[in-house]
């Protein structure tokens, strides 16, 4: 197989994972604010609200407004959650509440990379590929990855919410590889979803590449 020129990577589910769940999460921060509820129900609720939500690609809005978008889109996923749970009238002001559970989001407190990643990583560096990740997660993924040691990776950093599209969108992987100067053919794209990261890269034209994180 002919080396590529570019490996592209999803980031949640792929580079990261969530310790225990976002259910977990979600219950540990609001039981910061009196709050008591089950993880399991928190997280069956959020995968619901999180599936219902309109993809994060704000077409109408201008740079300096994305940060802002970004925090309203989860928090609407968040309140949903919440409200699905039947608990949301139990918080005195929930407002308070998601901003801190969103900054906790962009720390690496509640994240972990996964074992495999790290020498992979170097491993392609060393053998001269350039890196990048592309994902439809948002402006908070710069803040991870540097503070989980990740960010040095990758010359370039591809978002839908500042690309206005999401994957499996070819745009969203043609936005990547212009800025590496990179035909599709010479680029691979691995990622932890069928749908958005193997259809999507093929579909785009790079090799997709799924990696099944479920088992681990």
């Amino acid at each position: 197989m002919e080396r590529p020129k570019v490996i592209f990577l999803d980031a949640v589910g792929t580079l990261i994972g969530v310790k225990g769940s976002v259910g977990e999460v979600y219950s540990q921060v609001a039981q910061e604010f009196g709050v008591e509820v089950s993880a399991d129900i928190l997280n069956t609720q959020f995968i619901q609200s999180f599936k219902a939500a309109p993809p994060p690609i704000f077409p109408d809005a201008d740079d300096q407004d994305i940060p802002q978008r970004e925090f309203d889109w989860w928090q609407l996923i968040s309140f949903n959650t919440f409200e699905g749970a039947g608990v949301v009238k139990q918080f005195s002001d929930f407002s308070a509440f998601f901003s801190e559970l969103y900054i906790h989001f962009g720390t690496a407190e509640p994240w972990f990379v996964y074992p495999d990643v790290l020498p992979a990583l170097v491993n392609w560096r060393r053998l001269g590929i350039e890196l990048g990740v592309v994902s439809n997660f948002d402006s908070r993924i710069y803040s991870v990855l540097q503070s989980l040691g990740l960010r040095d990776f990758f010359t370039s950093i591809t978002i839908s919410t500042q690309v206005h599209a999401a994957k499996p969108d070819p745009q969203i992987f043609a936005v990547a590889l212009e800025k590496h100067e990179c035909p599709p053919e010479a680029a691979w794209h691995i990622g932890d979803s069928i749908t958005e990261d193997y259809h999507g890269a093929k579909a785009a034209g790079l090799r997709g590449i799924w990696i099944n994180r479920k088992q681990n």
